[in-house]
C-alpha cells in the first residue's frame, strides 16, 4: 500500500489540496490529510475542511507528501513538523508541491538545488537561489514533482499517481475522471 500525507494549513488553495486527495484515493493510494495547528482548517476562500489528523499525530512512514500553495504555504513553511516530514519523506519518497509551495515551502530546504522546478509566477522571490523554469505547468525531476498553480491541480494529481503507481493507472483514472478521452 502506498501512503500519502497531504498537509493543509489555514489559507491553503482549495483545488491544490483537495483535488490531489480525491484523485490519489480514486487510484488506491492511502491518503492522510493532516491539519497544521488544528484538525479543522480554513481554506483561502473560507471553506472549512476537517482533516484526518493534526500533523503532530502523523508518525507513520509515508511514501508521498503533498504541499498545496496559496497564502497558506507560508503557514506550512513555518511548521517544524511539516518541514521535518518533508525532509524525511524526501529520502525515499515523492515530494510534491504546487503553486507557491515549491518556492515558499521547499525553496530553502536544499531539495530543489540542481532540479528543474516550477512555481506560481512571482513566488520564486521566496527562493532566490533556486532556478525556476518559466512557462511549464508540471515538472517531475527525480523524486520532486512541482506544478504552477490551481489551474494545474488535476494534471499535478494525475502525475503523482503516474509516478507513484504507473502511467497506465494514471491514464485509467484520468479517463474515468474525463480528464482524458
Amino acid at each position: 500500500m502506498i501512503n500519502a500525507l497531504v498537509c493543509l494549513a489555514n489559507d491553503f488553495e482549495e483545488t491544490e489540496g483537495i483535488v490531489p486527495v480525491d484523485i490519489m484515493r480514486r487510484a488506491g493510494i492511502e491518503v492522510t490529510v493532516a491539519g497544521v495547528g488544528s484538525k479543522t482548517i480554513t481554506s483561502a476562500h473560507g471553506i472549512n475542511i476537517v482533516c484526518d489528523k493534526i500533523i503532530e499525530e502523523c508518525e507513520q512512514v509515508y511514501d508521498i507528501i503533498v504541499l498545496p500553495g496559496g497564502p497558506g504555504a507560508i503557514n506550512l513553511s513555518r511548521d517544524f513538523d511539516v518541514m521535518r516530514r518533508i525532509i524525511n519523506i524526501a529520502q525515499t519518497g515523492l515530494v510534491c508541491a504546487i503553486c507557491a509551495a515549491p518556492a515558499v515551502v521547499l525553496g530553502n530546504t536544499g531539495l530543489l538545488e540542481g532540479k528543474e522546478v516550477v512555481c506560481y509566477p512571482g513566488t520564486e522571490v521566496a527562493a532566490p537561489t533556486v532556478k525556476f523554469v518559466k512557462n511549464k505547468r508540471c515538472i517531475v525531476d527525480g523524486n520532486i514533482i512541482t506544478a504552477a498553480g490551481p489551474g494545474v491541480a488535476v494534471e499535478f494529481a494525475f502525475k503523482i499517481v503516474e509516478i507513484a503507481i504507473s502511467k497506465e493507472r494514471s491514464d485509467a483514472e484520468a479517463k474515468g475522471f474525463l480528464a482524458k478521452f
